[in-house]
């Protein structure tokens, strides 16, 4: 009896120790050790409880008309380039999820000043052109554009905008005047950096608080340059070139059933003023604002019939497709108020705030859903 009660003793010990030297359960908000985090989640745990929009427009690569130093014609180009950023920040300032894109936008001319472009084209952003932006032959690394700026979102994840601000950069040539110097990219990036971290810096000062379990965020954008004009006379009237270009933008944080958690829409509405003669008459150096940024200088005001601007409206449309799928958001009931407003609102939440054409802002929020990581 005393040997079985010994052996029965012995064996609890024994099992007692293994317990101890066991490793201790998965605590019960963790994935076991074998999986990953669900799709879209930070693996620090942190989500996105700030979004921002940044943006950087320039006309500096407008050309005048002229003849170069071999006596061939220049023809006139009204080029806008618009940097766009959208970007996550965790509770810390980090930087959680960042999409950057160029709108290079090119509105020719010929010698007569008539517009050459195509006005009801669709125009592409550097991103969208992918292969085709044609950069890799000219590329030391052999990478296009859209391939180096995916490095450059990589590398800006878990930093602060103070951290990437602080990036070391080297001149390249004159025209390449702040390449990265930080060993992790001097291999997969050699486009200049400088505007990039300038629009993620604008979307960390422009960033609103996210209210919901945001997973992902996209950026979406609608190019036009439909409202470019060439030079005219008619009935004693002078109507002098501009080339107009029109980069909506939209950043989207969506949830993990595709609902819309916050959004921001805006639109740079740029445009590039020619002389008679064919030069350009608009600072090539000057701020572009986009119409958010203009607030009631933007002048709406006075000929809307509810009395608000475009900024106004524009935030009343946001605030309308929170907790709304794109599709949902898509199936909005519209009007056309005129011939310059085809697609105005026509539910009721918003037929007294919202008198502006909507089509190109939903298919921006659109196209930041297809563009979501």
């Amino acid at each position: 009896m005393k040997k079985v009660l010994s052996i029965f003793l012995v064996l609890i010990l024994t099992l007692a120790a293994l317990a101890g030297c066991s490793s201790p359960s998965t605590p019960s908000n963790q994935p076991p050790a074998d999986q990953t985090p669900a799709a879209g989640t930070p693996a620090n745990g942190d989500g996105i409880v700030k979004m921002g929009l940044g943006h950087i427009t320039s006309i500096a690569k407008s050309v005048d008309l002229g003849v170069d130093k071999d006596g061939k014609d220049v023809l006139p180009v009204g080029q806008v380039d618009t940097v766009i950023a959208a970007v996550g920040f965790d509770k810390d300032g980090k930087v959680v999820k960042v999409t950057i894109d160029n709108a290079q936008t090119r509105v020719n001319f010929d010698k007569n000043l008539q517009v050459t472009s195509d006005l009801a084209a669709e125009y592409k952003t550097k991103v969208e052109l992918g292969d085709a932006y044609g950069m890799i032959s000219a590329s030391q690394i052999k990478k296009n554009w859209y391939q180096q700026i995916a490095e450059l979102e990589k590398w800006m994840i878990g930093k602060t905008v103070d951290e990437i601000k602080a990036m070391k950069v080297k001149q390249r040539d004159d025209a390449h005047p702040a390449v990265p110097d930080v060993p992790e990219l001097t291999s997969l990036v050699t486009i200049t950096v400088h505007e990039y971290i300038e629009a993620v810096e604008e979307a960390y000062h422009n960033a609103v608080e996210v209210q919901g379990d945001a997973v992902e965020l996209g950026l979406g954008h609608v190019v036009s340059i439909g409202k470019s004009k060439g030079y005219s006379m008619k009935d004693g009237t002078e109507t002098l070139p501009v080339a107009q270009v029109d980069t909506v933008m939209a950043a989207t944080a969506f949830d993990k059933d595709g609902k819309v958690v916050r959004t921001i829409i805006d639109n740079a509405q740029t445009k590039v003023e020619f002389s008679k003669e064919g030069k350009v008459t608009t600072d090539k150096k000057g701020e572009f604002k986009t119409k958010v940024e203009l607030g009631d200088a933007y002048g709406m005001i006075s000929a809307s019939q509810i009395k608000k601007n475009w900024y106004q409206q524009i935030a009343e449309l946001e605030k309308w497709m929170i907790g709304k799928t794109v599709d949902e958001i898509k199936a909005m009931k519209v009007k056309q108020r005129d011939d310059a407003h085809p697609a105005v609102p026509d539910v009721p939440e918003l037929t007294s705030l919202v008198t502006i054409t909507v089509h190109e802002y939903i298919e921006a929020v659109a196209e930041s859903y297809d563009n979501a990581k």
